[in-house]
């Protein structure tokens, strides 16, 4: 039972760091690019591979990685915004989006992963 409550302590922090960033994109960046989800995925992916492969405790890795990194990444909104892309004709930012947020979360992960090994 402390694991899981250890997972929600974390996904607190996640979701209120993506939050920070997701309004800071708001006012700051162009509307017509979702930059700030794509920020929070691929740093969230990155994170995510470093974490995996640190070998941490399950306790640990639940607050962190189940957690804070769970509640920071955000895959639905990520296939909201897609979706949207597609609805309103703007193939190019879909397709764009799209390659950048799965081929380089999957690039990142790894990269993450390789950078914790070699620690």
């Amino acid at each position: 039972m402390i694991t899981v409550l250890t997972a929600g302590f974390g996904a607190i922090w996640g979701a209120i760091l993506r939050y920070g960033i997701t309004n800071y994109g708001k006012k700051h960046w162009s509307k017509k690019f979702p930059y700030a989800t794509l920020l929070i995925n691929l740093t969230g992916a990155l994170l995510l591979g470093f974490i995996f492969s640190c070998k941490f405790s399950p306790f640990i890795y639940a607050f962190i990685g189940t957690g804070v990194l769970g509640g920071y990444t955000t895959f639905s909104t990520l296939n909201v915004e897609l979706l949207s892309h597609w609805r309103d004709r703007n193939y190019s930012v879909f397709t764009l989006y799209a390659l950048l947020s799965y081929g380089g979360g999957l690039i990142l992960v790894f990269l993450g992963y390789k950078v914790g090994t070699l620690i």
